[in-house]
């Protein structure tokens, strides 16, 4: 469930968050699970305010049944599938990003995580017309290249600053700047997810960073690898294969480019590379 938050509901102040913190309260299932007289009385809080703040936030979050001719018309009118800008990685996606679900990019340093996420932000900027928020948690986002990759998307400098202006840039450092803006963001906008990879207890085989609980959050993984004999250290050449997903079947592996995302060879749009 959510984390408490100031303005989360009428009546939960920041002086009522930051009391109920004090006494390990800080999710709308703490607040469920905790005895409120208990609460009240060491926090100081009145315990009519406090049953009333917990049936406001119960009313809020708690899931009601859905019969199953209308979770599927529901999911028919909020499910959109977002194109990432790069065939083959499409063709490994179904089709694409499927909002309102989690897809999770995976890949070791240089993998080319970074470069992907900023060619399917500027894809969903400037061809779809849609927000994107990036959340950057290693200082990787740089504007150049952004601009770079729209550029090559649009010659039209009024075209560019407006994808620029669909893009919000959020720097989150640490899980608890993370978290709070997850939580603000909540109910509005799917995430997508990047991860690092680290190896196994016996060092021989790699699995992503965030640890066996987190492993069942996304509903599709891919996994970024360079080539293997793919010639120099600086090839620019990777596999991606589909590690996890509800809809593929998973061990399907596309090739791209990492090199030529942000180019007229990877950007058909541009003059003189129309048919």
């Amino acid at each position: 469930m959510g984390m408490l938050r100031a303005g989360l509901c009428p009546g939960l102040t920041e002086e009522t968050v930051q009391l109920l913190r004090g006494r390990k309260i800080k999710t709308v299932a703490d607040l469920a699970a905790a005895d409120l007289e208990e609460v009240a009385q060491k926090c100081g809080l009145s315990y009519k305010a406090l049953v009333a703040l917990r049936r406001v936030l119960l009313a809020q979050f708690s899931a009601f049944p859905l019969n199953g001719a209308d979770l599927y018309e529901e999911l028919k009118t909020s499910t959109a599938i977002l194109s990432t800008g790069i065939g083959s990685l499409d063709k490994l996606l179904d089709a694409g990003l499927y909002t309102g679900e989690v897809t999770e990019i995976v890949g070791g340093p240089g993998s080319g995580k970074t470069q992907v996420c900023l060619c399917v932000a500027a894809n969903v900027a400037h061809s779809l017309q849609q927000n994107v928020l990036y959340v950057d948690s290693n200082g990787g986002m740089t504007a150049s290249r952004l601009l770079q990759l729209l550029q090559a998307r649009t010659q039209d400098e009024e075209k560019q600053a407006s994808a620029l202006q669909r893009i919000q840039v959020v720097r989150s450092f640490d899980i608890f700047r993370m978290l709070d803006m997850l939580q603000d963001l909540r109910g509005t906008i799917a995430q997508q997810v990047t991860n690092h990879l680290t190896r196994d207890w016996d060092g021989r085989r790699f699995k992503p960073a965030l640890g066996r609980s987190w492993s069942f959050v996304p509903s599709t993984r891919i996994l970024l690898d360079v080539t293997e004999g793919a010639g120099t250290l600086g090839s620019s050449q990777r596999t991606v294969c589909l590690t996890k997903s509800p809809r593929q079947p998973t061990g399907l592996q596309e090739m791209i480019d990492i090199g030529t995302l942000g180019t007229e060879e990877q950007s058909p749009e541009l003059p003189g590379k129309q048919t």
